[in-house]
């Protein structure tokens, strides 16, 4: 696999032409030479600074600028800017131009082959919010806010990240981003237009709920999520799987005789209002080493599209459900092996803390790319390829031009 790495890992899934069409879209071209960093340099330099996280802006430029000489990609003209410089560069560029650039990127890696990418046809995803520490500016204080209460609030502003990645590569495909004050259902709203009809969209308790039920399935991918112990799905139907086909009612819909009736017609097979009841399968289970406060093991309730039993099986979908937290896995790789733990960001201002994590987002995908592409031909699961060991090969072998070409 070293054979495939240096800073071209980071070409190879983000292409110069991608990264030049979308500076040209947000209007950031460069306007005049001047000894000034073009966009697309800068653009490589927002996330190198994600793979180098313990260097500062000069050192990174040095990087960067040696390799980018060494491919004959470096107009002899220019220099390795100041640190200064560097800020007035990324200013320049604004956050709109690294948006788009992930955006355009960001798709699933998994072939037909990768191990653990799959339920069936379905691709598996899962959808999941984190938080990252901002520098505490005044100026990302007033973007963002400070989390927890206030008698026990953060010491730093706080950015809530949603995102979409694949369980199988660990790669991010979508994201969204605010304060803490913004929710993460809210933040979710923003990415259900971006989902799939391969997928099987994996979500945790928090984001079940009539509205966006609807909106996540809405292109025809099939759902999996957890509902809370509160939500009422009655048992209309008990499968031969342990599985029972049930209604969920929609968020308007809370006169109890008027859900009676609605169960008894849906109980009958009879149709029932769309706007206020939609048919949905459960599988319940409980998890023996998982323990609550009680004391008893600890109960999930899975809703799912896949009303047919025999396309997926209560124990294959509770097993599927499991593969949510190779999502939290990729949460680790962000934000612990590429920032390093308990790092806070570089950046002063909202528009360039955004800007700053969607260079880890392009990075992080870049290198998940790569290991399962590395995984899938050695036809091994993604998983037991190490993602700190990768990125340690990564910036052993950043400066060598050899390693890998544009």
């Amino acid at each position: 696999m070293t054979e495939w790495i240096s800073i071209g890992v980071l070409t190879g899934s983000v292409p110069r032409d991608v990264v030049d069409e979308a500076v040209a879209v947000a209007g950031r071209q460069a306007r005049r030479s001047g000894g000034k960093l073009p966009p697309h340099v800068v653009v490589y330099f927002v996330m190198a600074m994600a793979l180098f996280a313990d260097d500062d802006y000069e050192e990174i430029a040095v990087r960067l600028s040696e390799t980018l000489a060494g491919w004959g990609c470096w107009d002899e003209g220019w220099s390795p800017p100041t640190s200064g410089g560097i800020t007035q560069a990324r200013a320049r560029l604004g956050v709109e131009p690294v948006r788009a650039l992930f955006e355009a990127v960001a798709v699933p890696v998994a072939q037909g082959l990768t191990r653990g990418a799959w339920l069936g046809s379905w691709r598996l995803m899962a959808i999941d919010g984190f938080e990252w520490d901002a520098p505490d500016s005044t100026e990302n204080v007033a973007g963002f806010g400070y989390g927890g209460s206030v008698e026990h609030g953060s010491p730093f502003p706080k950015v809530r990240v949603v995102t979409v990645s694949e369980c199988g590569s660990h790669a991010v495909v979508a994201a969204a981003m605010a304060g803490t004050s913004v929710g993460e259902q809210v933040l979710a709203r923003e990415l259900w237009p971006r989902v799939q009809p391969d997928w099987l969209l994996i979500a945790d308790r928090n984001f079940l709920g009539w509205a966006d039920w609807h909106a996540a399935s809405a292109g025809g991918a099939q759902l999996l999520w957890r509902a809370k112990s509160s939500q009422r799905l009655p048992v209309l139907e008990v499968l031969a799987d342990g599985s029972y086909r049930s209604i969920m009612f929609s968020s308007g819909t809370h006169n109890q005789g008027v859900r009676a009736r609605l169960t008894d017609a849906a109980r009958r097979g009879d149709p029932v209002d769309p706007e206020r009841a939609i048919a949905v399968r459960v599988v319940e289970y409980t998890v023996n080493d998982r323990v609550q406060e009680d004391g008893r093991a600890e109960t999930f309730r899975l809703v799912t599209t896949i009303t047919d039993s025999a396309a997926a099986s209560a124990v294959v979908l509770a097993q599927a459900y499991h593969e949510r937290w190779e999502h939290e896995t990729g949460n680790n790789q962000l934000k612990t092996h590429l920032r390093g733990p308990g790092r806070v960001l570089r950046s002063k201002s909202p528009d360039m803390v955004r800007q700053e994590i969607y260079g880890y987002l392009l990075t992080h995908y870049a290198l998940s790319a790569l290991i399962c592409r590395a995984a899938t031909e050695a036809d091994i699961d993604p998983d037991r390829v190490k993602f700190l060991r990768t990125v340690r090969v990564v910036r052993r072998r950043v400066t060598d031009p050899a390693a890998f070409s544009p």
